[in-house]
């Protein structure tokens, strides 16, 4: 019995070759995405006292745009909520603890 070779050709490189970024574009990019977690978290800085008695460990969706928040028990299902009210909005993610985080690094 003969064996057959393989002739599949591993491909390297980029998905989207036509996508490049220059530097200036992925510091916009970061400047902006910092400037959104940062509005988020004045918002969920100021409701954490109030909701982590009722609430601990729920997770909590916040638009910086409107200002309106999401609690739920389930990521998912916080994250849905958010999506399906404001459906161009980036939800911010926080757990309603001490530090509005999950797990360790």
């Amino acid at each position: 019995m003969t064996e057959t070779k393989s002739n599949r050709v591993a491909r390297r490189g980029r998905l989207f070759p036509e996508i490049q970024w220059t530097e200036e574009q992925k510091n916009l990019y970061i400047s902006e995405l910092e400037n959104h977690h940062q509005r988020c978290r004045v918002i969920f800085e100021r409701l954490q006292p109030e909701l982590i008695k009722t609430h601990h460990n729920w997770f909590m969706a916040v638009d910086a745009e409107s200002g309106d928040y999401f609690i739920n028990q389930d990521e998912e299902v916080v994250t849905q909520m958010c999506v399906e009210k404001y459906p161009k909005a980036i939800p911010f993610i926080f757990v309603i603890n001490e530090t509005g985080v999950a797990g360790r690094i």
